[in-house]
């Protein structure tokens, strides 16, 4: 292929990635995908931060993940500034898909905090992608902190995160069986019974644990 018919498919794919039809924007990633061109990250980046349908952010991810990581990382940490909760989110999301440890340090605890539920799972989803050896037990200290936050799936999210850390998550998880908020007890118990036996299931494991803190005892398990 010459350079010239190289530009052409570039403005190509960069006008379809604006398209007003998501059909459209879907192929267009996959096409950028399929066939990497560095040129094209900024726009999949950008385009990341305002896609409204999910499946077309999947495939926005997927296409940069097709990207040399040396290119693609710097620019998504610096989404992880943006005041764009969608810009900061999918970028995590992305991160966590392209598992470069590089990315570490961008993962901040402001960002295992974020006010904004969604940021707040795609971080701790990428924190245990990307934490390196060693720094885990620290990990687990920011995520416990969070026991009891939102709803079903936010807690669902935040289980599974901790749950990804294994067992070194029991210290802090125990202390936290005994906070004096009972959703933050309800929330910890769960998150053991998951830990012990993942096949139980959230909703059972979190009415459980109501039960266990309505009668105010605490998990016999382990």
């Amino acid at each position: 292929m010459t350079t010239t018919e190289e530009d052409t498919d570039a403005t190509r794919a960069l006008r379809a990635l604006e398209s007003s039809s998501s059909s459209v924007r879907l192929r267009a990633a996959l096409a950028v995908g399929t066939t990497p061109d560095a040129r094209l990250v900024d726009k999949l980046v950008e385009r990341c931060a305002v896609e409204p349908e999910f499946y077309v952010r999947e495939m926005l991810t997927w296409a940069l993940t097709r990207h040399s990581s040396s290119t693609t990382v710097p620019k998504l940490v610096g989404e992880l500034r943006s005041e764009n909760p969608q810009a900061r989110s999918q970028a995590l999301h992305t991160l966590s898909k392209i598992g470069d440890r590089q990315a570490w340090p961008a993962i901040t605890r402001a960002l295992l905090t974020d006010a904004d539920d969604e940021v707040a799972r795609s971080a701790w989803r990428a924190a245990v992608v990307l934490v390196p050896e060693g720094e885990e037990p620290e990990l687990a200290g920011v995520l416990v902190a969070q026991l009891g936050r939102g709803d079903r799936a936010t807690q669902l999210s935040l289980s599974r995160a901790l749950i990804a850390l294994g067992e070194l998550i029991m210290p802090t998880l125990r202390a936290a069986m005994t906070d004096l908020d009972p959703r933050v007890r309800e929330h910890a118990i769960a998150t053991k019974r998951l830990l012990r036996d993942p096949d139980a299931g959230f909703e059972f494991a979190i009415e459980e644990a109501k039960r266990i803190v309505a009668l105010g005892g605490r998990s016999q398990e382990g």
